[in-house]
């Protein structure tokens, strides 16, 4: 039975994948209306703590994680033409891009941790650790995903399916659009 792409019961990466996405957007939303809440009770600590963040480290991770998303639709794109070759140099490039992202941003935890700023520091820390932790986590799982439907490609053309290709791709798109919610709030608004 051959599955209607255009219907709107069947988005892009499947019906459950947007039930995921539409949590997930909900979870960090109310996370940052809480930064919001408790950055308008104690907004000069909330700015002199804003103002300790690599802003430099942020932006080209923002340039990485979305790259890496420009990657993963060529991706889909090609899967959809029966460009296989190509579908896997775009997917590579993707979680290449994805990698430096993690790498970049554990650096940057690093340095934090190594200046003392961690959870108990700040009420902006606290929620500085526990939004970019959270979306460190997602985006880890994300490249495993990717990874796995490479190698799936990869193997046998026949094996992976454009349902699986675009829930993965739907997937990653959601920590570029999470990423693009905290980097204002967390690097540039405070």
């Amino acid at each position: 039975m051959e599955v209607n792409h255009k219907s709107i019961y069947y988005p892009p990466g499947g019906i459950l994948m947007w039930i995921i996405i539409y949590l997930e957007l909900f979870t960090f939303g109310m996370a940052i209306l809480a930064l919001a809440y408790y950055g308008s009770l104690e907004r000069e600590q909330f700015h002199a703590d804003s103002q300790l963040l690599n802003k430099f480290t942020a932006t080209i991770n923002t340039i990485l994680l979305l790259t890496s998303g420009f990657f993963v639709a060529k991706a889909v794109h090609f899967f959809k033409e029966k460009k296989i070759e190509k579908t896997t140099q775009f997917m590579l490039w993707a979680i290449l891009s994805g990698f430096g992202f993690l790498i970049l941003k554990s650096y940057e935890y690093y340095e934090k941790i190594e200046m003392g700023l961690t959870m108990g520091k700040s009420a902006f820390f606290t929620n500085y650790w526990l939004l970019t932790g959270f979306h460190w986590i997602h985006v880890f799982v994300g490249l495993i995903i990717l990874i796995f439907i490479r190698r799936s490609i990869k193997q046998s053309k026949t094996e992976a399916s454009l349902e699986d290709i675009e829930a993965s791709a739907t997937f990653w798109h959601m920590c570029d659009i999470i990423w693009l919610l905290l980097y204002p709030v967390l690097y540039l608004l405070f």
